[in-house]
């Protein structure tokens, strides 16, 4: 069934007219010479985008956060506390999820501990991750599901988890979910991404995230309802069987949160020199370097994208080191064509900056990371001091070297919201770090599709692209609601061309 929508203002075009047909954008044109259709949507002078593409979430950790215990607004120790008793008492059975949780801010100056949690839950398994999502605290009940936990690297006997034991127990953690509570979770996230005006999320799955069943569940439900499209990442090393699973699934990309290093929250992004705030650590790097260019090798020699978290400027170097071998090997050519991903990438240098666009790397980041950490006060200064806080996230230069860039929310780490996004990547904390408006809505539109290898030649509101469209409830044009920081409210949603929510 083909669709016009009329009356609508494309970009900073008013008045005009977008005719769909066959899930793809068929003419675009003044609204006195719109063609025909069995259907049309009267957009009363609305805004229309290209739908938003979010290149970074974690799909049931989201919805579970949306749905039951996000501690991301607890002010204090305490709050946190009532905040899982309250979840408790209104769950009275079954695995205690949680996230979100941020002790640089609060006065008693510690974090939560499995005392705080035992003295709650009792004998209930709970797992709480951080706000970063690379450490947790959990209970004396999750930990006892978990043998050997206490000899792995990262355990501490307060219940506060790093490194190894804190993968190993999020496995288990997530083990415990049954199938409806993940798929009331995943449904949750798919319908609050599509009333943000979402069309698309990149999942960034994997052994140490969430698991293969939660990544089959997700792209099943994706597929058998309308909603917004998800391209799913497998975060597992080639060695490990990580290439088999993204063949036999036909996923985006071997790689997403290949967890190269942790985040500096939690101390455990790798770095050069120490943190500031902890002399003695300077993080941690989770593989070899030969194992990241077999991984690599492998990869591009198959025409797959590969994918690798990486903070700290230790983690990014040593993936570029890996790219390096792989580029005297295979050729240049071979690489770029491959589009690796960098996710995060929050700490990094001219020359790895020069190196990512010589290769052809994308950048996949998050701007909100800078919104909520960035700045004098904030919790990059506390851990890496004033200079280095100041030099994270350099979106500016990214974007003037020609690095492709692709906006997230690494959700539930931030929440969705893609405007907000947008806008945070303009008004960086740091003067000349930010992008330009049209650059940085374009990174979160167009940049999203050109991650995943699927973007339309001359752009996503261009005949001949998908029809996957925003229609936004505001007069304003594009260049107003950027230059005003506005917000505004999805009023429709298509996602190849098929209406998936609207709002009065």
């Amino acid at each position: 069934m083909s669709l016009l929508l009329t009356g609508v203002t494309v970009g900073d075009a008013r008045g005009r007219a977008v005719h769909v047909d066959g899930g793809r954008i068929r003419w675009v044109g003044p609204a006195a010479d719109a063609p025909a259709a069995d259907r049309v949507l009267d957009g009363e002078g609305a805004l229309l985008t290209p739908a938003f593409v979010d290149a970074h979430v974690h799909a049931t950790a989201t919805g579970l956060a949306l749905t039951g215990l996000d501690l991301h607004s607890s002010v204090s120790l305490p709050a946190a506390v009532a905040a899982v008793r309250a979840h408790v008492d209104r769950e009275p059975a079954g695995v205690v999820l949680g996230t979100g949780w941020e002790e640089t801010s609060w006065p008693e100056g510690r974090g939560l501990t499995r005392a705080d949690l035992d003295a709650v839950v009792g004998d209930r398994p709970v797992y709480l991750a951080r706000v970063d999502v690379h450490s947790a605290t959990v209970s004396t009940a999750l930990l006892d599901r978990v043998p050997g936990v206490t000899d792995l690297p990262g355990y501490a006997a307060n219940g506060q988890l790093r490194l190894d034991a804190h993968h190993a127990v999020r496995q288990a953690a997530f083990a415990l979910v049954d199938p409806l509570q993940r798929r009331r979770a995943q449904q949750a996230t798919l319908m609050a991404a599509a009333g943000l005006g979402i069309g698309s999320l990149h999942e960034m799955a994997g052994p140490e995230v969430s698991g293969l069943d939660d990544l089959t569940d997700l792209l099943a439900l994706a597929a058998e309802q309308p909603g917004p499209r998800v391209s799913g990442y497998w975060g597992e090393l080639a060695e490990r069987g990580g290439l088999d699973v993204v063949r036999r699934l036909g996923l985006a990309g071997a790689g997403g949160d290949l967890f190269c290093d942790g985040a500096f929250g939690s101390h455990t992004a790798a770095l050069s020199a120490p943190y500031t705030d902890r002399p003695g650590t300077r993080g941690v790097l989770r593989f070899e370097t030969a194992q990241l260019v077999h991984h690599l090798r492998a990869c591009t020699a198959a025409g797959v994208q590969a994918g690798f978290h990486c903070i700290g400027d230790a983690a990014v170097d040593q993936v570029l080191e890996a790219a390096g071998v792989v580029v005297a090997e295979l050729g240049v050519a071979a690489v770029r064509a491959c589009r690796h991903r960098l996710e995060h990438v929050e700490m990094v240098g001219p020359a790895a900056i020069e190196r990512m666009h010589a290769w052809g790397m994308v950048a996949s980041v998050q701007p909100a990371f800078d919104a909520a950490w960035g700045g004098a006060a904030g919790m990059y200064a506390d851990r890496l001091g004033p200079e280095r806080a100041a030099a994270c996230n350099p979106l500016a230069d990214l974007s003037d070297a020609e690095v492709p860039l692709a906006l997230g929310s690494d959700a539930p780490v931030t929440p969705m919201d893609p405007w907000a996004g947008v806008h945070a990547a303009v008004d960086h904390r740091t003067a000349g770090c930010g992008l330009r408006p049209f650059d940085a809505y374009d990174a979160a539109t167009h940049g999203g599709w050109y991650a995943v290898r699927q973007e339309h030649a001359q752009g996503p509101l261009a005949v001949g692209a998908p029809a996957d469209l925003a229609l936004w409830q505001t007069t304003d044009t594009l260049s107003t609601v950027l230059a005003d920081r506005a917000r505004p409210i999805c009023r429709a949603l298509l996602v190849a061309g098929h209406e998936i929510g609207a709002r009065p």
